[in-house]
This record gives C-alpha cells, structure tokens and sequence, in this order.
C-alpha cells in the first residue's frame, strides 16, 4: 500500500486516521482504553533495521524506492488519545494520528495490536474490580496466555483496578506489586501437607498464604493454622482452588474463627470471571486471583477497534473529510474531539464528539458546551510527551480510571444515557448542531437487569442549526443480552419507538430533514 502511494505520489498528502470501535463486545456498558503508553512507545521506537530492509528486498516485495523511504523512517506527526484509563463507548474517538499518509499508514497494525488487546483486557479487569466492591483482585494469568502478552495483561489489569500480579517481568518491567501463592505441585513433592506448609512458612513468615484443598480441606486448613503458631504467628491467608466456592467459603471462615484464627483471610481462585466474583459477593471472600478469563477479556479477546482515514489532504492542498459507505462498516469523516458532559449530580450525561477544523477548535466548542474533554496530546511533531509513558502512567492510568468509572450512572440509566447521545457532526465547523433527549425509557442492562429511566440533556450550540449537519453516527442501540432469539434488538426498537412517541412532531420532522441532508 505504502509503495503504491509512493508511486502515485499520494505518499505524502496530510492525513487523518483514528481508531474507534463501532461496538462493544459483548454489549457490555462501556470500554476502557488500555495500552496508550504502550503505543506511544511503539511508535517513538518504530523503525525499519537492515534485516528487516534486506528481507523486503531479497523478496522483491517492495520498490528500490520505498526501500530508500523505510531506510529513514521516523513519525514526526501528532498523536491524540483519550487518556489512559478512560472509558469510551462506540465511535468514541479512542485514538488520533495526523503526519502523511505513509508514515501514519504504516502504523496500523502496531497500534491496533496494542490496543486491541490491552483495551479487552482492561474491560474485563474493570468489570471484575466492579464486581469486586473494594475486595482486591490479582492477576494470575501468565500461565494462560502468551508469554509476552502476559506481560502486558498485567500492567492493563492493574490500571482497570487490580492491585498486584504474579508476574515477576511485569513487575520488573512496569513497577508493579508482585504477589502469590504456591501451587498444588509444591505440597505434592513433600512427604505430607505438614512439612509442605512448615517450609513454606519458614521461607516467607506466617503472614503467607497456604493452598488448603490438596487433600481434604478441613483437616488443611487445621493443619495450616497450626504451622503458623508453631511459627510463633497467625496464618495471612489460605487460598481456595476448588469445589463449590461459595460453600467452601462459609465453611472455611467458620472453621477459622472457632480456631481463634479470626484474622487469617480467605482468598479464591478457579477460573473466576465477573459473574462468579459478584455471586461471591455474599460469601466471607476477602480477595480473588483471577487468570484464564481476564488475559482472556472475559470470553472477548480484542476490544474490536479499528483504524481508518477520516481525512486527507486533496490535489487542491485542503483538507477534505473521507469516510467508508460499506454496509455494516461505515466510518464517518473529520477530525474530531470528544467531551464528556455531567449532569447536576456528576454523573456523565452525554459524550460529545465534535468534527471541527483544528484540535484546538474542538476544544473551544467543548468548553462552551461545558464537556470535559477526554483527550490528550501524546505526541507533537515527533516529540512523546514522557508522563504518558513507564510507570508514572500507569498510575495516572489507574487514578484516571477510578474517576472515569465513578462518573458513570447507574446501569440502566446508563443505557439510557451516554450510549443513546447522538454525537454531534459540524459542516462547516463553526456552525453546531444542538442535540437532545426525550422522554424516559425503560431499558435492560445487560451488566445487572435492571430497569431504570434515563435523564434528559442537550448540548448548548454555538450557531445556529444548519440543514447541511448530520449525525456523526447512528444511534447506538439500547444494550441487552445478545442471542439467538434477538430478543436485545427488539427491545432496542421499541425503546426507540417509545421516545419517538414522546418527541413533538415538529422536532421530529426537524430531526428527519437534518439525518437526511
């Protein structure tokens, strides 16, 4: 593609790309982004060496003179993002790169890999933490996943709100909290339970944690007591493997404190996902280690995003906004900048994603819509903006991400609410088109059942409505669970029928006539 350009001399022409998901997987409520820092050093270190340049051109894959352009490659255009730890949502402007066609062209499958995969993973993990309420989680996947995706799910897992991992390189590498617990191998290969815990306890204090369900569990978690006393301690924790958790639980807990061990914790594991940590949530559980489904993002291994020009600069020397029609598939033009708009509670209402002529414009337009803005600049001519990358951001990530999750309302106003927002398109980009909800509805969440009515909220305009805007994107369907029967479509349909019913007719006509032009 890169040669080709080179040859048409279109190599060179400014240009727009942005990555955004036109889903969520699996109807969930809302992303995360997750892998910033990550992508922000890929693209300051992307390079092509001389095995790489030697290889392209033994396989005659390339011209001489693309050879000669990779063989000086640097980005040394711009980079906007929602910052790390932020929620998005479907169309969500999650990532913008302006420089020439070829040098941001090249840069898709870096990106999208990073982000694609640390983003699912940070949803999931968010997810989990939620269920969680305030109990820690940790990560204990390395086993579960590619060795060097391993790596990399902790680090997204800690700044979706896990507070420590079992993967000494990602602790080494990111400056994360190591911690764990032996397995079922290492009570295995000593004579009895007695001397495995005896000597784990000699090594790292009776405050460790000791795995109980080897054999029989009552008779370990006796047996685990009395190693730590022996110590001259109290037991830290024990952990559960197996069996009915919730059962096991009550039961261990009782059994600890008629042992007078009523400081000793109880933590679980065994394939945990977020549906088994809130069904624990009644249970006497005071930490969860969770591996296969989180590196796994909960049964959605990639986030869905995309990456694709929404504007380049024409033969004329402008700028013009370009967009696919493909059906399922249609993108829509312009740069644009994303706001989140809070109602009197602090709840977020709306996202705002605006289409404007400059980075700085949409700015402008947010502060007078009274949206706080979403992204941040990481990179500039070239140069990476450095608190965005190593551990000093992944901190700022997790910090980010507690705040951009407590906005968030309730799950069925939340339905309601920011997934319904139709984001708002400016042509010409000094002229806003104002949006507004109507009428409550009832909704399903997909995350808890629940039914609730979402609230009204327009977006103040900064002219007059013109017939030449549109909406940035379709409407987002109302989320529900997804099946065979359909049975989420249809109630998304009727939502929308119901709010129709409640708008005047002269706004609907108005509303017609703007999607239209």
């Amino acid at each position: 593609m890169v040669d080709s350009a080179i040859a048409s001399g279109t190599a060179g022409r400014r240009s727009v790309f942005e990555v955004f998901a036109r889903r969520l997987p699996g109807e969930r409520r809302y992303g995360v982004v997750a892998g910033t820092g990550r992508v922000v050093e890929a693209i300051r270190d992307f390079r092509f060496g001389p095995e790489e340049i030697a290889y392209l051109e033994s396989a005659g894959i390339v011209s001489e003179r693309t050879l000669a352009w990779m063989e000086g490659y640097r980005f040394t255009g711009d980079v906007y993002g929602y910052a790390e730890g932020e929620c998005y949502f479907p169309y969500s402007p999650v990532l913008t790169v302006l420089g020439t066609f070829a040098e941001a062209c090249v840069l898709e499958t870096v990106i999208l890999s990073i982000l694609n995969h640390d983003s699912a993973v940070a949803t999931a993990a968010s997810r989990m933490t939620a269920a969680a309420h305030g109990r820690p989680c940790v990560e204990f996947g390395a086993r579960r996943t590619h060795e060097v995706a391993a790596v990399h799910s902790a680090r997204a897992a800690v700044i979706a709100g896990f507070e420590a991992t079992s993967d000494l390189e990602a602790g080494r590498r990111y400056g994360l909290r190591i911690t764990g617990t032996s397995a079922h191998s290492f009570t295995l290969v000593h004579d009895g339970e007695e001397e495995a815990f005896a000597a784990q306890i000699a090594t790292m204090g009776p405050g460790t944690t000791l795995l109980v369900d080897t054999y029989d569990i009552p008779r370990g978690v006796e047996r685990a007591v009395a190693a730590a006393r022996a110590a001259g301690g109290e037991l830290g924790a024990v952990r559960l493997d197996s069996g009915d958790l919730i059962a096991q639980a009550f039961t261990v807990r009782r059994q600890l404190d008629d042992l007078g061990a009523t400081s000793t914790k109880i933590t679980v594991t065994s394939d945990l996902d977020e549906y088994a940590i809130a069904a624990l949530g009644a249970a006497p559980v005071d930490a969860y280690g969770v591996g296969t489904q989180l590196v796994t993002g909960s049964g959605h291994p990639t986030a869905e995003m995309v990456y694709k020009l929404v504007q380049r600069e024409g033969a004329d020397g402008r700028m013009h906004e370009v967009a696919k029609a493909s059906q399922n598939k249609k993108s829509a033009g312009g740069l644009k900048v994303a706001g989140r708009v809070r109602d009197e509670r602090g709840h977020s209402a709306q996202e705002l994603v605006v289409s404007a002529g400059s980075w700085q414009e949409g700015l402008d337009y947010l502060e007078r819509a009274g949206a706080r803005p979403l992204q941040v600049k990481l990179i500039d001519g070239g140069q990476v903006d450095e608190p965005y990358i190593g551990e000093r951001a992944i901190a700022a990530a997790a910090e980010c991400h507690a705040r951009s999750r407590a906005e968030l309302p309730a799950a069925g106003e939340f339905a309601r609410g920011v997934r319904r927002v139709r984001r708002v398109h400016r042509l010409p980009p000094r002229i806003a088109l104002t949006v507004s909800r109507t009428g409550p509805a009832k909704s399903k969440s997909s995350s808890s059942g629940a039914a609730a009515s979402g609230p009204s909220a327009s977006v103040l305009p900064s002219g007059p409505p013109s017939a030449s805007l549109r909406p940035l994107c379709p409407a987002v369907p109302s989320p529900g669970r997804s099946g065979p029967s359909g049975r989420s479509a249809t109630r998304a349909a009727s939502s929308r029928r119901s709010a129709r019913d409640h708008e005047p007719k002269a706004r609907r006509r108005a509303g017609s006539a703007s999607t239209k032009a």
